[in-house]
């Protein structure tokens, strides 16, 4: 058995480095003695996070003429790479332009000039930018039926493991020995028939138990047969401890649970530390989110992006979302706990992750290159089960989303949607997907496909757009605002399958809401596995698999992990039922390759060298446009300050040094008074320079990476 590993590749941080992104503004265009400056676009809607509306305050210097001032408005088609946070303008055109000083003879002689020295299509903007500049109010949520009743949750101040075995324990057994393995738990657990005793591996100490619930005890004595077991490295980590090693660690306490469960565990008894400005204390010497408020001296867990409470460390627990005291919307940006308010519904930052959550990913796919990868695999013949309050049916036996309405099956494929008359292909790219698709309720295991639409389709290509409802990300709505949790809360049982001649069933566990230590990371807009994960290999709630290619039968993640293979590591993705190499989820496309997408993964291709004589960047669109840019030349960041705004009246106004502002008229700047508009873009262009500087240093320290897995989409092994 191949161990779970957190990895980077050193390609993965290449391209994630190599993505372009905003680099600042404002930015140049020189062009035959022309000089065009123009400032970060002033968003005013933002249609389906696919097609938006900004003004463009600009300087437009002829060739051998003075400076002009102006105000451009524009619509532009957005296609967005989630990976580096980046939005691309496409088809952008100019709807209206002002020159404050001139008279409107003149204007007509300039208007041409500009529009053709402003770009159109793959102009670069951080996604951080755009969200600042949009009314926090005007992400309109999808209304998502949530689950939120709590989870099991245990707590220890000594080491402990959380065993988890989904429903009725399932056992496998071992050719040649008289062992059996239990296929449904996230720990390597092995069952002695002859002495009706359970035995752990945890690190390098073997436990023993005569239940599963225990109470487990450290053991030095196992079972014969042990030395028997499969060298096909399904067991490769478990051989190592077989005899177990002269030293081994501390046993560990096991807590155990038959559904997906959470750990609270602290190093010794708690530690607290405050947090200035609010009556909250947190547990500094946790992997937990775990607070105290002081006040009323209840406690508050962070799990899967839902507020818990109780009045102690052992509960019981309850739903608290939608009641946390005022202290933790104030929690300092600078805090070490400042990650937690992407969850308080209220804050900003909760707001700037509902909005990103609904920004889609966009790619071009090849239909016809696309359709010739589609390999569905049953477990048997296929079978199908109702979806409630529809008029649809989904396969439940194959990991992969198949759904039948009326005589035809429509499959969502690394997500892409497909259409064929038979559940078995062959497949073509759907020009158009049933409305009754979007119909499917969150209790059913197949949900998140409703967060993939397909648009734009022609004879060669479609754009298929998604959010990130399809990587299990959903918005929980309160009464004071709304959040980013995992999961929906419901539980879907897990499948299993005998087939003829196996030795063991095949296990397909559904995508559950608890048991990962699941934490938002802001900087990546998405979840990760925590780094308190209950099992041996980075997983959650670990399960079996089998892959029908290679009659090979080995380990993946019911939640999420890292496969380390023997040359590449891969991520699984329970939602999406794929794996992957990237080390920063939100790929779905990386099925596709280089040959399905018109340019790749994503819809537009891009890389940057940077030297002492300046930066050179390039990129190329799915529309065949392609550019180079060199500072200096074309579309350079001016280094002079980003304070030029377009005001709602068609004027240009500045933000003075001393805070103060002022109006261009005549050629020349007068005193003036900032409206509230004004001001307002003012602070959110701020806000999104620093959220947009803050994610390049997290890429820079990170390579891109995050603390544990991220929940994304991934390549099917």
């Amino acid at each position: 058995m191949r161990p779970f590993v957190f990895f980077t590749l050193a390609a993965t941080c290449l391209l994630a480095q190599a993505s372009a992104q905003d680099a600042g503004w404002p930015r140049q265009v020189s062009r035959n003695g022309n000089v065009l400056v123009y400032y970060q676009p002033q968003v005013h809607t933002w249609d389906q996070y696919k097609n938006l509306t900004a003004d463009i305050a600009f300087s437009l210097t002829p060739k051998g003429d003075r400076q002009l001032l102006g105000v451009a408005s524009i619509t532009a088609g957005t296609l967005v790479d989630k990976e580096a946070r980046t939005v691309y303008f496409k088809d952008a055109a100019i709807i209206s332009v002002r020159f404050p000083s001139l008279h409107e003879d003149s204007v007509r002689l300039m208007e041409p000039l500009l529009r053709s020295m402003l770009p159109t299509n793959g102009e670069p903007v951080s996604v951080d930018r755009l969200m600042a500049g949009l009314e926090q109010g005007d992400a309109k949520a999808k209304a998502v039926e949530l689950k939120n009743d709590p989870p099991p949750v245990f707590y220890s101040n000594t080491p402990a493991i959380l065993l988890m075995v989904e429903g009725e324990v399932v056992l496998a057994d071992i050719d040649k020995t008289h062992l059996q393995y239990v296929v449904n738990t996230n720990w390597d657990v092995f069952y002695d028939k002859h002495g009706r005793h359970y035995y752990l591996l945890s690190g390098s100490t073997w436990l023993t138990a005569a239940e599963l619930k225990g109470p487990w005890a450290a053991t030095r004595s196992l079972p014969a047969g042990m030395e028997k077991l499969p060298a096909d490295g399904q067991f490769d980590a478990v051989k190592k401890m077989v005899p177990p090693p002269a030293t081994s660690g501390s046993a560990p306490a096991v807590y155990f649970s038959g559904v997906p469960a959470e750990l609270i565990l602290t190093r010794g008894a708690p530690v607290y530390s405050s947090i200035p400005g609010t009556s909250l204390l947190y547990i500094s010497n946790t992997e937990n989110d775990v607070f105290l408020h002081n006040v009323s001296k209840i406690y508050y867990v962070l799990l899967s992006g839902r507020w818990f409470s109780a009045a102690s460390l052992a509960g019981p627990w309850t739903f608290a979302s939608d009641k946390l005291p005022p202290d933790f919307s104030r929690i300092p940006d600078n805090s070490p706990k400042a990650a937690v308010l992407a969850s308080v519904p209220g804050t900003i930052q909760a707001a700037d992750a509902v909005m990103l959550a609904q920004i889609p990913a966009t790619a071009v796919v090849n239909k016809q290159e696309a359709a010739a990868k589609v390999h569905i695999h049953y477990d048997g013949e296929p079978r199908f089960s109702p979806i409630d309050n529809t008029k649809l049916e989904y396969a439940i036996n194959t990991p992969d989303k198949v759904i039948k309405y009326g005589d035809q099956y429509y499959a969502c494929y690394q997500a892409v949607w497909f259409v064929s008359s038979s559940p078995n292909g062959p497949w073509t790219a759907c020009t158009s997907v049933p409305a009754e698709i979007y119909n499917i309720p969150p209790n059913s295991p197949v949900y998140n496909v409703t967060y993939v639409t397909q648009t734009n389709v022609n004879d060669a290509t479609v754009e298929t757009s998604v959010a990130a409802g399809y990587f299990g990300m959903f918005v929980l709505g309160t009464a004071i605002g709304a959040a980013i949790v995992y999961g929906t809360g419901w539980y879907y049982h897990p499948y299993f399958y005998w087939g003829p001649g196996m030795l063991w069933p095949v296990y397909r566990p559904w995508p559950c809401t608890y048991g990962a230590a699941a934490i938002y990371n802001p900087w990546t807009g998405g979840f990760a596995a925590g780094r308190a994960v209950y099992g041996p290999y980075g997983a959650a709630g670990g399960a079996a698999w089998y892959n029908p290619a290679t009659g090979r039968y080995g380990r993946s993640a019911s939640v999420q992990g890292w496969y380390g293979g023997r040359t590449v590591a891969n991520a699984y993705n329970p939602w999406t039922g794929t794996y992957g190499r990237t080390s920063q989820g939100h790929n779905a496309f990386s099925q596709w390759g280089h040959s399905a997408a018109t340019n790749g993964s994503q819809w537009v291709r891009s890389g940057h060298v940077t030297t002492a004589g300046g930066t050179t960047a390039a990129f190329q669109t799915s529309g065949g446009r392609s550019g180079v840019v060199h500072t200096g030349t074309h579309g350079t960041v001016v280094h002079t300050n980003n304070g030029v705004y377009a005001g709602h009246d068609g004027n240009v106004y500045r933000k003075n040094t001393n805070g103060g502002w002022s109006q261009y008229n005549n050629r020349s700047w007068h005193p003036a008074n900032a409206d509230e508009g004004l001001r307002g873009a003012d602070q959110a262009r701020q806000r999104g320079q620093v959220q947009s500087q803050r994610f390049s240093n997290f890429q820079r320290n990170s390579g891109g990476r995050m603390s544990g897995g991220h929940f994304g989409g991934f390549r099917r092994r």
